[in-house]
């Protein structure tokens, strides 16, 4: 027997679903930009829900979305995420961390060139996790706040985005609710492989900085003989000179790790392997973060291509640190993420993938632990892994997690809930 639609039973026009609605009919979209305490300029692109014929319960409610470790606002576009958030009426700003997206290097050299101010002391890649949490987060969080003239606003992290949503919620009151996807509370926990990779980091990296120091060497040595041999010329023609002397050599540095170009030679070798065997074993290898059998290969080709960023040294060294030490500690200001989450008193949803290696029961146990809030919520999603929750095909769920999550804050804003969770 065949159940009635129980939309067919709400007062005034049909409730369409997510997938009837043009996605372009559901937002106005715009961009701002919010300045950092030191110097970066950072972009938020705003998806202004747009008013509909049929009931957004959530409309108007501000929801900062931030991305996590080497990507950008791709991570939420590239597959139906914002539209179903959208179609709640979710007031939704995605902030791009500084280096990333359109936060870029070269976005910052022409703001500074526009308006005649100095670049960003660490604009080569040398900030690390502390500047986005000290410097991005407040300013985006300020941001938002102002555009939308709210007091507190929500706020959804993904992987890194939620790690540093669980340090900003345990010291800062700027969150009306949180939401994590894929975000560990103890990085490396259960996950052999990437605890072997901390530990054996600083080796790697001395080993790096010794070859490219003997290049740089090679490289000046070579550049000295052709200086000589300028000079020498210098005495028949010094013309002769001045072609031959050669520029002085740029030095070769390990201060980034090139994930964009590892990702888009990836794509490159998928567009071409679609069908082929090598695609299986290349997704086989994949599937510790990426279950494709929950994303379509578009959706993945597109986030290889365009969703990947460039990533500084200091952040994986800080993670490293953070997994040889089991902890998640601000280091300038001596912040111990862990120590915060037993002030998380906000409702949150601690949401993960049952085969995601990095965010699993094992590795977010702890904030869910810690936490104090009344409304908490903490489940896998089945038969995902890591990245394919914000845009494979079980996004739908997760956002009506989302969903849920803001309506029981906007039910319990003036009361609180008639029945409390007991200690």
């Amino acid at each position: 027997m065949r159940l009635p639609d129980w939309r067919s039973a709400l007062p005034g026009p049909p409730m369409p679903t997510v997938d009837e609605v043009d996605f372009r009919a559901l937002y106005s979209k715009t961009n701002y930009v919010v300045e950092t305490a030191d110097g970066w300029s950072l972009v938020i692109t705003r998806y202004r829900p747009v008013k509909q014929a049929f009931a957004q319960p959530l409309f108007g409610e501000p929801l900062l979305l931030v991305h996590g470790f080497s990507q950008n606002r791709h991570t939420w576009t590239s597959g139906q995420f914002v539209k179903n958030l959208l179609f709640f009426g979710v007031d939704i700003h995605i902030l791009e961390l500084r280096g990333h997206g359109k936060s870029s290097i070269a976005f910052q050299k022409e703001r500074a060139e526009r308006f005649k101010r100095p670049l960003p002391q660490d604009l080569d890649y040398g900030w690390d996790l502390d500047s986005y949490f000290l410097y991005d987060l407040p300013a985006a969080v300020s941001g938002v706040k102002r555009i939308t003239r709210r007091e507190r606003v929500f706020y959804c992290g993904h992987s890194m985005g939620g790690m540093l949503g669980y340090g900003y919620a345990g010291i800062h009151d700027d969150f009306e609710g949180l939401i994590t996807i894929g975000s560990p509370a103890d990085l490396g926990r259960g996950f052999m492989l990437l605890r072997m990779l901390a530990h054996g980091s600083p080796l790697l990296a001395g080993a790096v900085d010794m070859t490219l120091g003997g290049l740089n060497l090679n490289r000046r040595a070579a550049s000295l003989g052709r200086s000589l041999l300028a000079k020498g010329a210098g005495a028949f023609s010094p013309a002769l000179q001045k072609r031959l002397e050669p520029d002085a050599p740029k030095p070769l540095v390990f201060n980034a790790v090139p994930v964009d170009v590892v990702l888009k030679w990836a794509e490159r070798q998928l567009s071409q392997a679609d069908e082929s065997a090598l695609y299986q074993r290349f997704t086989r290898k994949l599937n510790r973060l990426i279950n494709t059998e929950r994303v379509s290969r578009d959706d993945i080709r597109w986030l290889l291509r365009e969703g990947g960023e460039r990533e500084p040294r200091k952040v994986i060294e800080q993670f490293a640190r953070w997994i040889r030490r089991g902890e998640m500690v601000c280091y300038r200001t001596d912040y111990d993420f862990k120590r915060g989450f037993g002030k998380i008193e906000i409702p949150m949803a601690i949401i993960f993938g049952d085969l995601d290696p990095l965010a699993s029961v094992e590795s977010t146990r702890s904030v869910y632990r810690a936490a104090k809030s009344e409304y908490l919520l903490w489940r896998p999603v089945k038969g995902n892994s890591h990245v394919e929750l914000t845009m494979g095909h079980d996004i739908r769920q997760i956002c009506y997690d989302i969903k849920n999550l803001i309506e029981y804050t906007r039910t319990h804003r003036t009361r609180s809930p008639a029945l409390p969770r007991l200690r």
